[in-house]
């Protein structure tokens, strides 16, 4: 893991804190939030201020979101909003808490300008002890002040405000008026600079969650459906109607066709898929090679393409199967017949437009898992996860590869990759992985 942090792979953009003013707003919020405090000078901390450091040192690296449910928040300044969310139990949740720092940017400034702010990501559901209970989970509220509760005090100090300026007695109430003063000294002038967040509520529909080994969840789609990692017999019950496990893969094929979640990269407008498949080959060459002891510190494209010959009654179906289709996009070759039963068919696809796009990505780049550029930038918990298995050989190649080939230009990367407008949040690993360091049935395609 040294290899990828020093590389900016992990850990990447948390914000420091270094500032003795900063530490102590943080412990102010911490103990507000916990009824814990740090004791450390210097840390970092990520887009919920939540910080690896301070979970080293607690002992506990879900201090900030107990049970995997409401995670609570720090914010020591907006500037956390473009940093990642380390150990994410929902993918949803990176997402809404940089909406709710740029739709209130202003206010979160003038607040953090003086004091921590403190909040929870709220919805109707504290445990999820079991999977069904996370189908309870329909939308996420924020609730947040400072410690000082200066929006709160500013809430109220607005109400006293309009009392008295509609009371014609008001003048004469020496209690109103000093209760004003108190709080005015607090807030400020709200009548020229109004503090007040603004109370979103954010729909969580579709979505991607850690728990239970993993589960997709599609609800708002014309033909929902759940898709578990892990094996889909040990979640019981579940409130919709189909539940699939990875292996199912004709129904989930079948799922992503009829809902129009997917595009062949073959067929996709503006990009090379000649290109996109023949990395994609390359990254399988290497972990056969790496396997084979071969040393890959300086592999070129010359070089895999002879490991590929020297290996290739090792290379597996996948490698095939993207092959034939690579010689078909370069215009030398009979298309071949890919169905979702071939072990490269989900290598064959990518999300088409839509809102759902860095989350159908995610759960491609979960099926094709050899694919390992796919699965840094849209499954980073599950990249951190294999990488700490991987050969010394295969860990130097990808490192060095996600370095040169993809840190200096992420944004042209995701879009040659997945489109325009390609979001791909740049999320970062859980932490535990540093502590290393019903069948389908027949369903119509309603065509529109």
């Amino acid at each position: 893991m040294k290899r990828l942090i020093e590389k900016g792979l992990m850990f990447g953009n948390l914000v420091e804190v270094t500032s003795p003013a900063l530490v102590e707003r943080y412990n102010r919020a911490l103990e507000s939030l916990t009824g814990k405090r740090t004791k450390l000078v210097d840390f970092h901390i990520d887009i919920s201020g939540y910080s690896p450091e301070v979970g080293d040192e607690l002992g506990d690296h879900l201090y900030l979101n107990q049970g995997g449910c409401n995670r609570q928040f720090i914010l020591l300044t907006t500037e956390q909003k473009t940093a990642p969310l380390l150990n994410a139990q929902f993918s949803t949740s990176r997402g809404i808490l940089r909406q709710f720092i740029e739709d209130n940017q202003p206010q979160l400034f003038a607040l953090t300008a003086r004091d921590a702010v403190a909040g929870e990501l709220l919805n109707s559901v504290y445990d999820v002890s079991e999977p069904a209970k996370l189908f309870d989970i329909r939308q996420i509220a924020i609730e947040a002040d400072t410690t000082k509760a200066h929006v709160a005090g500013a809430k109220k100090l607005t109400k006293l405000i309009e009392r008295f300026r509609r009371e014609d007695e008001a003048w004469w109430d020496d209690l109103l008026i000093a209760e004003m003063i108190g709080l005015a000294k607090k807030t400020g002038d709200v009548t020229r600079q109004p503090i007040r967040l603004k109370s979103v509520t954010f729909r969580q529909d579709n979505f991607w969650t850690k728990h239970f080994g993993g589960l997709y969840v599609f609800r708002a789609v014309e033909h929902p459906a759940a898709i578990a990692a892990g094996k889909k017999a040990e979640l019981g019950k579940l409130p919709i109607d189909y539940v699939f496990s990875f292996e199912d893969r004709n129904q989930i094929a079948r799922f992503l066709e009829i809902n129009e979640l997917v595009e062949p990269i073959v067929k996709a407008p503006g990009i090379n898929a000649a290109a996109i498949l023949q990395q994609k080959m390359d990254f399988i060459i290497v972990a056969v090679a790496s396997e084979k002891g071969e040393d890959l510190n300086r592999a070129s494209r010359r070089d895999l393409r002879a490991l590929a010959r020297a290996y290739s009654k090792d290379l597996p179906e996948e490698f095939h199967g993207l092959a034939a289709l690579q010689r078909w996009a370069e215009g030398g070759g009979k298309w071949p017949r890919i169905n979702s039963a071939h072990p490269a068919y989900f290598y064959t696809l990518r999300a088409k437009p839509h809102a759902d796009r860095d989350l159908v990505n995610r759960l491609l780049a979960d099926l094709s898992p050899l694919d390992v550029r796919q699965l840094f930038i849209c499954h980073k918990e599950k990249f951190y996860s294999a990488y700490a298995d991987w050969s010394d050989a295969k860990k130097t190649y990808v490192a060095n590869f996600l370095e040169t080939e993809y840190q200096v230009d992420k944004a042209g990367a995701r879009e040659a990759l997945f489109g325009t407008d390609a979001t791909m949040e740049e999320e970062q690993p859980t932490v535990d992985v540093v502590d290393l360091v019903g069948p389908w049935g027949a369903v119509m395609k309603e065509r529109r």
